[in-house]
């Protein structure tokens, strides 16, 4: 029932925010002034479009926004990978279709609350039985020192790869997805320190409501994290980021599962432990970045331990490294309040150019449960066209151990992003 009305909402605030689309523009954050006499090759809304177009009350300020990202993917497969997967069709995949409004409550107080609301066409952690479905619904109000709690269905903080956008990431697609989940329900506090060189925060969900379970079925999970900002430079170019993360999940009607894809949202499932009896499960993850001007490491490290029912615990892990330089000479802008890196603000007329490559490992298999082992590596480019345009080429191959034969997958990516 709750799915239902959610649904019909969705809808509706999609045909409302296509209407307000022309006269109110947003963006998952406020773009940074543009260079004095920038210009780009690819036509684009301009900063003064963007700063006339919001909606501003003494009580609250409204923006609208879109970010629409296209893939196709082309895909290889020798015979033992078919026999694993089966056969991955090459195909179009709307990746995301997120409209999304967010603004100010309150402003004529010295702390004003915050809001965002944010729908959109299958996401990366759809259910496969919902076209739409909201991504976010949630309020941030300030509470003393510390620091801003926010009420909702919301991202949990742990994991790099989850905390950031999709949109701002130099690689394609995410890896350690088996370890998170894109979003929960729940309250969270973060909070900003060390004269903004370092984060917490920390969250507790349930989402027994939107599950067809029981509250006494559902379970809670728990998650932090902290960053810290040992180096920075004044210019923002030169910086190292470290993180560790924490998650606690209960097991729902007694069962934990973890699954994921390679390096495409449109292929299935490579790695699936299948469904777990057990207790509760705790990942844990570090996160480094560094970044020295064009040039950039990106890496995690995660493991979890599972409390199954029974005397065999498993445990499974992942891990990654991503290397990029942005060989225009543009950097990635760090967001300190929330600890990680934007993505790549062109300077020039022609755009910024950006080659990645990364290595990554998830192994789902261990104490008599084979959910796979896969090896995944990729190189690319992406092209920041302009301030919110992106398009990616790149080539990726996995290795699938599972089921006593390994098998090997290629793929070819190319992604179209716009950021409203």
């Amino acid at each position: 029932m709750v799915k239902s009305v959610l649904d019909r909402v969705a809808r509706l605030a999609f045909v409302l925010s296509i209407a307000l689309a022309g006269r109110a523009n947003a963006q998952m954050f406020d773009l940074p002034a543009a260079p004095p006499g920038y210009t780009s090759f690819v036509p684009d809304i301009s900063d003064s479009t963007y700063n006339s177009t919001s909606i501003r009350d003494r009580w609250f300020t409204l923006k609208f926004g879109a970010v629409p990202i296209v893939d196709y993917t082309w895909f290889a497969q020798d015979q033992a990978s078919l026999d694993q997967v089966g056969e991955q069709e090459d195909a179009w995949d709307i990746r995301s279709a997120r409209i999304l409004a967010r603004g100010e409550l309150f402003r004529n107080h010295a702390k004003p609350w915050t809001y965002l609301v944010s729908f959109e066409y299958r996401g990366f952690d759809t259910d496969p039985d919902n076209d739409w479905s909201f991504t976010d619904i949630s309020i941030t109000a300030p509470v003393g020192g510390l620091g801003k709690l926010t009420v909702g269905k919301t991202k949990e903080s742990t994991i790099y790869e989850m905390v950031g956008d999709a949109a701002n990431l130099p690689h394609m697609e995410r890896l350690l997805s088996p370890f998170f989940v894109s979003r929960n329900i729940g309250l969270r506090f973060n909070h900003v320190m060390a004269d903004e060189r370092g984060t917490w925060a920390l969250g507790a969900y349930n989402d027994w409501f939107t599950k067809d379970l029981s509250y006494e079925d559902s379970g809670w999970d728990l998650s932090g994290r902290v960053t810290s900002l040992p180096v920075w430079s004044e210019t923002g170019r030169r910086f190292l980021h470290l993180g560790a993360s924490w998650r606690y999940a209960a097991a729902d009607d007694g069962v934990l599962r973890y699954r994921g894809r390679p390096e495409s949202n449109v292929a299935d499932y490579y790695v699936d432990t299948k469904a777990i009896p057990a207790e509760n499960a705790n990942t844990f993850a570090a996160e480094a970045l560094w970044n020295a001007g064009p040039f950039s490491l990106l890496g995690e490290l995660t493991t979890t331990h599972v409390n199954v029912v029974g005397d065999d615990e498993p445990n499974f892990h992942g891990y990654y490294l991503t290397g990029s330089w942005v060989v225009t000479g543009e950097h990635r802008p760090y967001d300190k309040k929330v600890g990680y890196a934007r993505r790549v603000m062109p300077n020039g007329h022609w755009g910024a150019l950006e080659l990645f490559g990364r290595y990554g490992v998830v192994d789902v298999t261990d104490q008599g449960i084979d959910g796979g082992e896969m090896k995944a590596w990729s190189a690319g480019a992406n092209w920041w066209a302009t301030r919110r345009w992106r398009v990616t080429v790149g080539y990726g191959e996995e290795t699938l151990d599972k089921g006593g034969t390994e098998g090997r997958t290629e793929q070819l990516h190319t992604r179209l992003q716009w950021v409203y």
